[in-house]
């Protein structure tokens, strides 16, 4: 079989690796000289820990099962079983935690709720003051900003798959037939629209209007390396107030009696932080909904995180190295992974994973491909 991958994203490039992994073979076509997108600017985090029960839950651990088989093969892509903590403070945070650990799938999550002293023993760098720590052993994370290079230079050994960078799509038709700005056209037995975040132009021509996926956008941010090991991904209890696997009465009560910060709220914010390979710190992050999005970053959001992070750390913050906006694609059905549709005979369009993206993408491929017959 032959496929076209539209995209060089993580979703796209995912697409790409299944199906070479099948047998078939590939193009993969991407606008950009590489990816720089949402699958760049993010946190490099399989975050298993709040996702929602039932099916996000099952993509997410899948896809943390099928991350670990393919890092050990590419130890490029930086794979680290790392796990998460999550700080609490005071007993409003506390119920929230102990809630999670009261769901029925708390075991499969890895969850465990531990002592200050548990948790600096799993995570020495963390020396501020809390009550306890939510542990998600199932966390795990990956270098963004080199993962697709990675998988992509073990793609190339294959003979089975070709990269064209630099080209835009321009029409798709039935059949599976490609026509890009360079003026050539790619012809396949499938081909997967894996556009990210680029939701207008051909994809709207072919999906319509009422795509129902919409667009957000946020702010993080990375430092100079810490000095010392962040052996775990950290997050703070205002995680709990987005990631629906938290939802319960006891966060009800949080969000009654201890509301965010003014800052926090109006930016829709949490703390995830995650160390790179070269001991910086990612840390975010924003979420803006409502269009048109600002063009620029703007500072109130970095000061709180750093105020978060370093009432966590007990220390200063290492001085901040890059500051960065971006936008993901994201369902506007909560209970939905990803959108996925066939637009045109042999075409499907898969897109709008949000927040889901890094984690869930080499699950919602190997989706495709079964739904696909790959």
């Amino acid at each position: 079989m032959r496929v076209t991958v539209v995209g060089a994203g993580v979703v796209g490039t995912m697409h790409a690796w299944h199906a070479v992994e099948r047998g078939h073979q590939v193009v993969q076509i991407e606008r950009e000289a590489e990816a720089r997108g949402a699958s760049l600017r993010n946190f490099g985090q399989i975050w298993v820990s709040g996702r929602a029960g039932g099916e996000e839950l099952e993509a997410a651990l899948r896809a943390r099962e099928l991350w670990e088989g393919i890092g050990g093969r590419v130890p490029a892509l930086g794979f680290r079983p790392n796990g998460s903590l999550t700080p609490v403070r005071g007993p409003l945070e506390l119920a929230v935690a102990e809630a999670a650990l009261a769901r029925a799938d708390a075991a499969a999550r890895g969850y465990k709720l531990l002592t200050p002293g548990e948790a600096r023993a799993l995570n020495p760098a963390l020396r501020g003051d809390f009550t306890a720590a939510l542990y998600c052993e199932r966390d795990a994370a990956v270098e963004p900003r080199t993962a697709q290079l990675a998988l992509r230079a073990e793609l190339l050994k294959s003979p089975n798959y070709t990269f064209l960078p630099g080209r835009e799509v321009r029409d798709v038709t039935g059949a599976g037939t490609v026509r890009d700005d360079h003026g050539d056209t790619h012809h396949a037995d499938a081909v997967v629209l894996c556009t990210g975040a680029w939701l207008g132009g051909l994809v709207r021509e072919l999906a319509g209007p009422d795509l129902p996926v919409r667009r957000v956008r946020l702010q993080m941010m990375q430092t100079d390396p810490l000095g010392e090991p962040l052996t775990t991904s950290v997050a703070d209890a205002d995680s709990f107030r987005y990631y629906p696997a938290y939802a319960s009465k006891a966060l009800d009560e949080l969000n009654a009696r201890q509301p965010q910060p003014d800052t926090a709220a109006a930016h829709k914010m949490q703390l995830l932080m995650v160390q790179r390979a070269d001991g910086g710190l990612t840390i975010g992050d924003t979420h803006e909904y409502e269009h048109p999005f600002a063009f620029d970053t703007v500072e109130e959001p970095y000061e709180h995180l750093t105020g978060v992070v370093e009432s966590l750390l007990g220390r200063p913050l290492p001085r901040v190295r890059h500051r960065w906006a971006g936008v993901y694609a994201q369902c506007t059905d909560p209970g939905k992974v990803v959108h996925r549709q066939q637009v045109h005979e042999g075409v499907w369009l898969v897109t709008g994973p949000g927040g889901r993206g890094m984690t869930c993408a080499p699950a919602i491929a190997e989706t495709t491909a079964n739904e696909l017959g790959w």
